[in-house]
């Protein structure tokens, strides 16, 4: 299939390669040059305007925007209105406000535009592992993108969700529960960290030992196991964690409908907290958002 990947980010950019890696044909267009260059010697086609990304699709043009949610995916859209035909179809990857998605869907079909919200989980292993994808939007047009789905994701890796925003709605409430996981990882380990068998105790051989048949097994302890193979790598963290929005999203919801969110609540107070004070779980909640995501990490100044 023909797509147009803008935004060539941490995520934009290994997306693209894996539909490369699928032989679809990926237009690319990045605000800076550099990635562009980069990805076009991977057998992407550049694009070095909106306009020109636009034109070197074969109609119904597919866009994939993956921006940072808001202002700048709104700019984004805007501007397509003006560059797109009826029947073509712009998909929001981002970590967007599923509200946004209701808004969004009404305005482009006045336009006969079709919309797609997409959240993506996956982080900085999609390429590698494939990404999971949560659609929201009109069924016909999910089917339409279901090969390009079906390329980036590994089995059963993507999911139509419903109408407008579902796809969103569903990926808000996942980055909230793994809020919860990770705080919970965080202060477990801190615990053990702190307790008087911690000084002999090897914390990643902990990870390793409960991925093998426990409960608590994950794909986050795997890169707790890494995280803590360099324990002075870790020091080095700040302990500052950032939050990204979708938690906040998630609890708003949750007081709206009268719904008791507790662990999830405490894990984005705990964020709060993360960026006034230096505490050992907050630092590896800083690394392993940078094993997952890729995330930035702040660390002290020498």
């Amino acid at each position: 299939m023909e797509i147009a990947m803008i935004g060539l980010g941490k995520m934009g950019m290994n997306m693209a390669r894996r539909l490369l890696l699928f032989k679809n044909k990926v237009v690319v267009y990045n605000r800076t040059k550099e990635k562009i260059k980069i990805i076009a010697k991977e057998g992407a086609i550049p694009a070095y305007s909106l306009k020109e990304a636009v034109k070197k699709l074969k109609k119904p043009a597919i866009v994939w925007l993956m921006l940072p949610a808001g202002k700048i995916t709104e700019e984004y859209i805007e501007k397509l209105v003006y560059l797109l035909k009826p029947g073509d179809i712009i998909i929001d990857g981002s970590n967007g406000d599923y509200k946004d998605d209701i808004r969004r869907s009404k305005e482009l079909e006045r336009e006969k535009i079709n919309y797609i919200d997409a959240g993506v989980s996956g982080g900085i292993w999609g390429l590698k592992n494939g990404y999971c994808i949560m659609i929201g939007g009109e069924k016909k047009i999910y089917k339409i993108i279901e090969p390009i789905l079906k390329n980036l994701s590994n089995k059963n890796g993507y999911m139509y969700c419903g109408k407008a925003g579902a796809g969103h709605f569903v990926k808000m409430v996942h980055n909230a529960i793994e809020y919860a996981l990770m705080q919970a990882y965080a202060e477990g380990f801190h615990l053990l960290k702190e307790s008087e068998y911690g000084r002999n105790l090897k914390l990643d051989k902990v990870a390793k030992l409960w991925n093998n048949g426990s409960v608590i097994r994950s794909w986050l302890l795997e890169l707790l196991e890494n995280v803590f193979k360099d324990e002075k790598k870790l020091n080095e963290i700040k302990g500052y964690v950032a939050d990204s929005g979708e938690t906040r999203w998630a609890l708003r919801e949750a007081i709206d409908k009268g719904i008791a969110l507790g662990s999830i609540a405490i894990a984005l107070f705990k964020r709060f907290d993360s960026q006034k004070e230096d505490l050992y779980p907050n630092k590896i909640l800083a690394a392993l958002r940078n094993e997952f995501g890729g995330h930035k990490i702040v660390k002290f100044k020498k």
